[in-house]
């Protein structure tokens, strides 16, 4: 049995990530049982073929897996969609679950995020992720698919997506001690461009006590309900090699400050010679079709962006003074995306900038300077940690852009860098 009292601290993080691994390893069994037995109750069915119009109203699986394992009917069918997604389509997946090199909501968003997909289609972008899969978190492992998704199916991507967008929606939803949930379903270019138009008005707000996000839910009210609008966008655009990009701000009324919302997109996309993927800061892969849209809105103003060609990579210098300059803030931003932390998905523009090896005061030749290199975005929580808590430490490869971060335990995680040709 194991005893995590007789374990060092450094012993206790290796003994969770094997049983992690130990983990993957019984819910990919499950996966085959589960799939074993949808099996059995699809032979059972009349003339063996599945209910399309009230679904699982001859299929029994479901109910046994839900009494068996204690859970609802709707959670005991999605384990018996995804059972079967696996074993069906995705065999890859399914192994690298069982050898523990992935966890089990990875390989939920591989069926999930590819049920828009034809089998063909779905197989060319689970070759193209499962690759990377083991050394990405979850959210990142959804970026990674949607961003295939649209390279492998650009045509259905738009198509989906203008179906969606006709589906757009206000939801209001009544929450527990007097709250309620309210918000919109919408294209991502236009959740971006109000996000950025809040924390805009939030920035203006007098503090009297209130914390960053009551802010934004009071500026979001105030721009709703008394209409004191701040709008505007900004698309940068970026290609292999030197390329360019662009900058749009719109002021309205009251004297605000414009929001900015960032695109970056290849330059073969921009001009209509590519149907690759486009990355919209905030929410991930957008179409070709979308990203040409928001770059030539009225009242664009475009702005350069370089990129190594091999790794996709931003490419940038700047002075070096303890306080970075606005372009080397934004060029940090613009790269890194969200907090450098791995597993962390704080946006980047909400983060701090930190220096990695501190700068020197004194002589700032001597090391620690204020370019892009060295710095990095952090939540503040993370930042932090790194500064006040002992052992936590943290380097960046300046040619590959990886963040290692090393725990007090002497345990390593790595975190990648945005890949703008990925």
């Amino acid at each position: 049995m194991l005893e995590p009292e007789r374990l060092s601290h450094a012993g206790r993080v290796d003994a969770l990530k094997a049983l992690e691994r130990h983990a993957a390893w019984i819910q990919a069994q499950q996966v085959h049982l589960l799939a074993a037995l949808d099996a059995d109750a699809q032979a059972a069915l009349p003339e063996g073929k599945w209910n399309e119009s009230v679904e699982g109203e001859w299929n029994f699986a479901c109910e046994e897996v839900a009494c068996a394992l204690k859970l609802s009917g709707t959670t005991a069918a999605k384990r018996l969609q995804v059972a079967r997604e696996l074993d069906r389509h995705y065999p890859t997946t399914l192994g690298m679950l069982e050898r523990g090199e992935i966890s089990y909501m990875q390989a939920v968003a591989v069926t999930e995020a590819c049920a828009v997909l034809d089998p063909l289609l779905a197989a060319q972008v689970e070759a193209a992720v499962t690759q990377k899969m083991p050394g990405l978190a979850t959210g990142q492992t959804r970026r990674a698919l949607a961003r295939e998704i649209v390279r492998a199916d650009p045509q259905g991507a738009e198509e989906r997506h203008r179906k969606r967008k006709r589906e757009r929606q206000l939801v209001h939803y009544p929450q527990d001690d007097g709250m309620a949930m309210w918000g919109a379903i919408l294209p991502a270019e236009q959740a971006a461009r109000m996000n950025q138009a809040v924390d805009a008005h939030a920035a203006t707000l007098p503090d009297e006590g209130r914390t960053l996000e009551q802010k934004r839910v009071d500026a979001l009210f105030d721009l709703v309900v008394n209409r004191t609008t701040t709008v505007g966008a900004t698309t940068t655009v970026g290609a292999t090699g030197t390329g360019t990009g662009s900058t749009r701000t719109e002021q309205a009324s009251g004297g605000r400050s414009a929001a900015v919302v960032q695109v970056t997109v290849p330059l073969d996309v921009l001009i209509g010679e590519s149907e690759e993927p486009a990355q919209l800061k905030g929410y991930g892969p957008i179409t070709a079709g979308q990203a040409r849209e928001i770059a030539f809105a009225e009242g664009t103003i475009w702005r350069r962006l370089i990129i190594e060609p091999k790794t996709g990579m931003l490419v940038k210098t700047d002075p070096t003074t303890y306080k970075p300059t606005a372009e080397t803030e934004r060029h940090v931003i613009a790269r890194d995306g969200r907090c450098t932390f791995p597993t962390c998905q704080m946006p980047a523009h909400r983060c701090d900038l930190d220096h990695i090896q501190p700068f020197n005061h004194d002589n700032p030749a001597a090391g620690g300077q204020t370019v892009p290199e060295n710095l990095g975005p952090l939540c503040r929580r993370h930042h932090l940690m790194k500064t006040h808590h002992p052992g936590w430490r943290v380097t960046r490869d300046p040619d590959t852009g990886v963040t290692t971060w090393t725990a007090p335990t002497g345990h390593t995680y790595t975190n990648p860098p945005h890949n703008y040709l990925e």
